[in-house]
């Protein structure tokens, strides 16, 4: 049974760091992608980043970039995400993902054959 658990979620000032991980298991970590959406209320689900399977390629949306850092560990088959300099707007619920190969098209939600429950990102004073 596939599974992928988000953990590191919380509450953080502006300006503050904060770092989520996704554990992984029911499935051969080390041959998919990984990524994370987040969802703000009242807002469509969007792409945040991803890395391929050997985690030599990186994308971000250009929200983020240059505020967060996806990396992953396949001999632990965990992935983290590490977020500075956040800001209110970074409020959402952070999904980790997974599919077979990096997807074409890794912006699209609808591309990604597993998903976590989700952490709870809060920026706020």
């Amino acid at each position: 049974q596939v599974q992928l658990v988000e953990s590191g979620g919380g509450l953080v000032q502006p300006g503050g760091s904060l770092r989520l991980s996704c554990a992984a298991s029911g499935f051969t970590f080390s041959d998919y992608a990984m990524g994370w959406f987040r969802q703000a209320p009242g807002k469509e689900r969007e792409f945040v980043s991803v890395v391929d399977w050997s985690g030599d390629y990186t994308y971000y949306a250009d929200s983020v970039t240059g505020r967060i850092t996806i990396s992953r560990d396949n001999a632990k088959n965990t992935m983290s995400l590490f977020m500075n300099s956040l800001k209110p707007e970074d409020t959402a619920v952070y999904y980790c993902v997974a599919d077979y190969i990096l997807p074409d098209h890794y912006t699209d939600s609808g591309q990604y054959h597993y998903w976590g429950q989700g952490t709870q990102v809060t920026v706020s004073s």
